[in-house]
């Protein structure tokens, strides 16, 4: 039998952090056993569903690679099989209907149709599962409460549950589910500050399917967000901060992909900066360096100029407000490396008052 297994988001916006878990994890195994992953989205509830909510899931994964094999299938599309489901459990005497029209799984008193036809959760999925052919589902432990509900529908409805694989939950510092107030908790979070989705689909990989619960280690995806800025091409790196490629040597040093941007800024954009008139010493100094120097420093040559400043007494400190209008950013011998020499000196003599 080939394997099938799913992934099944609400609509509710960006991923959490668990459920981008779930999905990798799921797409993990596919992969593993040469199967296929299905994709359905849970609209069921109305409630719950966001506008916009399924095209940021589907951009999510996107960013994370994680590709599927069918759909997306929309659970608010496929009434009539739930209907015909619950219909199944009604003439084999599996579940009885009530006065009010809703539909209940025997004495269990869980309710598979509500009173105005429409399937609940825990039927729509067990339906999905047999209509699907899905054989393995996988997914957070706090789903384990819904095996034995849904293993007596499966066989309430004529079929029996696919393999089920619960994995330990993302907790927060506190040991509580991840949340919004924790922050980090949506992949949405993660690509506002600039993490490179290598660097959280790396962290997913490496959790696997954790057996007991996990506290989200933002100390490990940062180190992982360095590498993955490390690797990347200076096409790819420039391409993700939005810059020349002429620049990427500033961004190198970049933790994130939103610092990589700042950088790009301080060098393309620099704000003006009014140094005191004492720095004028140490950017004149500067000017006699770098005017005879070539065009274009190398970082050999750049590392040269401020050492040989700094010998001198040369404030880098001014220097670099005078070059990028920030006290901190890149790499000095780096923005030295990408500003040509006019470039160079004309903003070292407009912050020196010249």
């Amino acid at each position: 039998m080939s394997v099938r297994v799913l992934f099944a988001p609400s609509p509710t916006g960006s991923l959490h952090i668990g459920n981008a878990l779930t999905a990798v994890a799921n797409r993990r195994f596919a992969d593993s056993h040469g199967g296929a992953l299905v994709l359905r989205i849970d609209d069921t509830d109305p409630s719950r569903t966001v506008g916009g909510g399924d095209t940021a899931i589907l951009g999510d994964l996107a960013w994370l690679g994680v590709s599927f094999d069918e759909g997306p299938v929309r659970q608010s599309e496929r009434g009539a099989l739930y209907s015909e489901a619950a219909e199944r459990a009604l003439d084999v005497g599996g579940a009885q209907r009530d006065s009010d029209g809703s539909v209940r799984l025997g004495r269990d008193g869980i309710t598979l149709l509500r009173a105005d036809g429409t399937a609940t959760y825990q039927l729509a999925s067990v339906a999905d599962d047999l209509e699907l052919g899905i054989t393995h589902v996988i997914r957070g432990n706090d789903h384990r409460p819904n095996l034995e509900i849904q293993q007596r529908i499966a066989r309430a409805i004529g079929g029996v549950l696919p393999e089920v694989i619960h994995h330990g939950l993302v907790l927060g510092e506190d040991g509580k589910k991840l949340s919004k107030r924790h922050g980090h908790s949506s992949i949405a979070e993660f690509r506002e500050e600039g993490f490179p989705p290598e660097a959280v689909r790396a962290y997913l990989d490496e959790l696997d399917l954790p057996e007991h619960d996990v506290h989200l280690d933002l100390a490990r995806l940062r180190r992982l967000a360095i590498d993955a800025i490390a690797a990347m091409s200076d096409e790819e790196l420039a391409a993700s901060a939005g810059a020349p490629v002429e620049v990427v040597p500033v961004l190198r040093g970049a933790r994130s992909l939103v610092e990589a941007r700042e950088y790009a800024h301080l060098v393309l954009q620099p704000s003006v900066a009014q140094l005191p008139v004492e720095a004028r010493l140490t950017l004149d100094r500067f000017a006699e360096l770098r005017a005879p120097a070539p065009e274009w420093l190398s970082t050999d040559e750049a590392r040269r100029v401020l050492g040989e400043l700094k010998a001198v007494g040369g404030d880098l400190r001014s220097l670099r407000l005078a070059l990028t209008g920030a006290a901190t950013g890149p790499e000095l011998t780096a923005v030295l490396s990408v500003l040509p020499r006019g470039e160079a000196l004309s903003r070292a003599a407009r912050a020196g008052g010249a």
